[in-house]
């Protein structure tokens, strides 16, 4: 057997476009990279950025942890505050509320989720809610918030709260800037006007700015945004639309004071052709209407938006126009996009920061050497056309599974046909309560079932296992449950004492 031989190493990293995904980049592969790989990150002040406040899902503890970020100092220089889920407010119907919460529903018993036990005992008029049976879903809308006490018992629900972040992508960038400048990388200010592929290979180059000053590397990262000025303008990798499932491709985002403490959720509130987003952070709110502009005008969303603010608007509305979807190459050659570059997926289950995430992970899982071995390429294209498409399904599930016929958006979206894939999980479900996790997806059983079952999807029946547990067994579960998830959530502090005591941020 032939020994492995070594490789040209790739040397240099061009991370093209700053912002979160620029900086998310060129922080991560310097860290775990250090100083044997160069790392510039070209960007101008001129571009603006998309740069509203950010709802995030607990991924991103991980990477943060990477980067050896702590979390009080994180959480105060982003004016962040913390998230439990997400309440969805009249989306399964006008009155419907929800909220989809991290972390997990009940305790399983014996080889049965708790929702399947809970299936039953609701059905015989002996349980909840489901989200009584959550930490998350009865500490959010009571305001209630901490991290994992170190000297909670093992087995208490304290022990294992899952929680994310809001705050404001600007500053966030900012403050991944200092740590990656600190780790080695080099920042260039400037704007790209032209790009040099080679003749034979097509492979980029180097990319010229207005100053002339011309930008070589072995790896180009595509953080331009909607604009995908090397994916897409050089490359021409083919982009994949999404918007006869997913028919909103604008919005228009506001910042306004803050007029009372901040949630520990971020708000979706359906309105008549799309929706409106509300997420709390220490020093204002960020608002913003995501719409179709098939079914609604740009005047019409303004007055919706306006209208419905908690506080002074700080700002006129930024306008955001997209077409919901993905490039079909993702690393085509010598280019990987992230970010916006890639594709988007609006932000109704926050997942604009994961798929960032998820895109440089991957990235530096199947590093390339200089020769770029087209395997690693068909690899990372093809697992990341897996990501999206399992996200793009769970939101086109919040959009399908509604009961709404008020509006001729809510009548497109709830009778469109939707993917295969998707309506596969939704058979599943309704037949017996039943979610199988395919692979690596985002989004696991607790968030499936919470969605589906707050969307107004009723399974027929639940798994026969759950008849074989006694039903004094399984309603003294469901009672368990209940007392022990009130009585937890009694014992933690409101969210914005957390914050005070831990990571206020300074006044601005």
């Amino acid at each position: 057997m032939p020994l492995p031989q070594p490789k040209r190493p790739i040397k240099t990293i061009a991370v093209i476009g700053g912002g979160t995904a620029g900086w998310m980049s060129a922080a991560a592969i310097s860290k775990s990279f250090g100083r044997n790989i160069q790392v510039q990150l070209v960007e101008s002040d001129e571009i603006g950025l998309i740069g509203v406040g950010e709802a995030t899902v607990p991924h991103i503890s991980a990477f943060n942890r990477l980067l050896n970020i702590d979390e009080a100092e994180f959480v105060r220089e982003t004016q962040g505050t913390f998230k439990l889920g997400i309440q969805f407010k009249d989306w399964g119907k006008i009155g419907d509320s929800y909220i989809h919460g991290f972390g997990t529903i009940g305790r399983d018993l014996g080889l049965m989720p708790f929702h399947q036990y809970w299936l039953k005992a609701r059905a015989a008029g002996k349980a909840k809610d489901i989200g009584l049976y959550s930490l998350n879903t009865v500490a959010a809308p009571l305001g209630k918030f901490m991290a994992p006490p170190r000297d909670a018992p093992a087995h208490s629900p304290l022990a294992e709260i899952a929680y994310a972040y809001h705050f404001d992508a600007t500053l966030y960038a900012r403050f991944l800037r200092k740590q990656a400048e600190a780790q080695g990388v080099t920042r260039t200010e400037g704007k790209v006007v032209a790009v040099t592929q080679n003749s034979e290979s097509g492979f980029v180059e180097s990319v010229t700015l207005e100053s002339g000053a011309a930008i070589a590397a072995d790896l180009f990262i595509d953080c331009t945004g909607f604009r995908a000025l090397l994916i897409e303008d050089t490359l021409q990798a083919g982009f994949e639309d999404w918007t006869h499932w997913l028919p909103c491709d604008r919005a228009l985002a506001v910042p306004c004071e803050k007029v009372e403490a901040p949630t520990p959720y971020t708000r979706s509130t359906a309105r008549k052709a799309g929706w409106q987003w509300r997420i709390p952070l220490q020093h204002r709110t960020g608002n913003g209407h995501v719409y179709s502009s098939q079914f609604m005008s740009d005047s019409e969303a303004a007055d919706v938006l306006l209208q419905s603010l908690d506080g002074r608007p700080l700002a006129d509305p930024k306008a955001i126009r997209f077409t919901t979807g993905k490039r079909r190459k993702l690393w085509d050659k010598n280019v990987v996009a992230v970010g916006l570059a890639g594709g988007f997926i609006e932000p109704l289950e926050s997942t604009a920061i994961f798929l960032i995430q998820s895109g440089i992970s991957r990235l530096m899982s199947l590093f390339p050497h200089a020769d770029f071995e087209p395997v690693l390429q068909e690899t990372y294209n093809a697992q990341m056309q897996f990501e999206y498409e399992r996200i793009r399904d769970f939101i086109i599930l919040h959009y399908h599974a509604t009961e709404r016929s008020d509006s001729e958006f809510w009548n497109y979206v709830r009778t469109m046909p939707v993917p295969s894939s998707l309506k596969a999980y939704m058979d599943l479900f309704t037949a017996d309560g039943q979610f199988f996790r395919e692979g690596t997806e985002l989004f696991g059983l607790t968030s499936w079932v919470q969605v589906m079952l707050g969307q107004g999807l009723s399974p027929r029946s639940y798994h026969p296992a759950v008849d074989w547990v006694k039903d004094d067994d399984m309603l003294s579960l469901i009672d368990h449950v209940e007392k022990v998830v009130a009585s937890n959530v009694a014992l933690m502090p409101r969210h914005e004492d957390f914050i005070a005591r831990h990571c206020a941020a300074r006044s601005v």
